[in-house]
């Protein structure tokens, strides 16, 4: 009975603790949503449920000029960024996971150690380099620059499971007569899909989200990614700053990334434990 009982109390315990996790977790993204269909005064009127929906701030902000058009620009330069920064990842994993040459694991411990730098650290340099090659003020900036920094954890991510799957698999490819280009796309694509959706999905949330590059790459209204959109919003005065509009498009930003999360849920996770029981 004090067995059946603390069971029961150490579940209760596990819910609770999940209860408010996602609380936490989720109240700033629903707080965000309440403001955004407030206007005037009533924004800074604390409330937890919503009062009416008032479309005014959305209209707002896609009336606004060019916002639609960063949004655009924010979707190309993630896409892009993903399918350069797998590519890139998927040919390199195969050659340091199955590869063998000298100095393979110091290859690979210097990609890693490039995440290591803040972007801060290299904004000068980077900045030379796309002045340099002509691309500044163009989404190829950024599709550059948020490669270089999203190719090192894709790379070690798809190494490891790389070299979780059986040799037996390539060695028949090989008997086959298989080239290293036919394992890679028709052998280890299938198998590392989990890990690829994980990857891209989370190397596209970064370029999504990223801010310094964009601000410091584009100058141009035209070329402006969507967080730098959003931080620029002004109100006519220091005073004035329109919290409904910047709660609204912050929304309609974050709406996407949901729902690609919520559709990929399942290969995120099953991308998250691959390899982590062997057998």
């Amino acid at each position: 009975m004090n067995q059946s009982a603390s069971t029961l109390f150490w579940n209760v315990m596990f819910y609770l603790a999940v209860v408010v996790v996602f609380v936490i977790a989720v109240f700033p993204f629903y707080y965000a949503v309440l403001t955004s269909f407030k206007t005037g005064t009533a924004i800074f009127r604390v409330t937890y449920w919503p009062d009416s929906l008032n479309w005014a701030n959305y209209i707002a902000v896609f009336s606004g000029r060019n916002f639609l058009r960063s949004i655009y620009n924010s979707v190309f330069v993630a896409s892009i960024t993903v399918m350069a920064a797998l590519f890139l990842a998927v040919t390199a994993s195969y050659a340091l996971a199955r590869v063998r040459f000298r100095g393979r694991g110091l290859l690979l411990m210097t990609i890693l150690a490039v995440s290591m730098f803040p972007q801060i650290a290299v904004l000068a340099g980077l900045f030379e380099l796309v002045r340099f090659i002509g691309v500044f003020n163009t989404p190829w900036a950024l599709i550059l620059s948020y490669t270089i920094f999203t190719l090192p954890f894709t790379v070690w991510v798809l190494t490891t499971f790389m070299r979780e799957l059986p040799m037996e698999i390539e060695e028949a490819a090989i008997v086959d007569g298989a080239s290293p280009w036919v394992i890679i796309t028709k052998v280890f694509l299938p198998l590392l899909w989990p890990a690829l959706v994980t990857t891209g999905l989370l190397a596209f949330i970064g370029a999504w989200n990223e801010f310094l590059f964009a601000l410091t790459f584009t100058i141009t209204e035209t070329q402006r990614t969507v967080p730098v959109a959003i931080a620029l919003l002004s109100g006519a005065s220091e005073q004035e700053i329109p919290w409904g509009p910047i709660m609204a498009a912050s929304v309609i930003v974050t709406v996407p990334l949901i729902i690609l999360v919520l559709i990929f849920q399942r290969k995120i996770v099953a991308g998250l434990t691959a390899g982590g029981v062997k057998g």
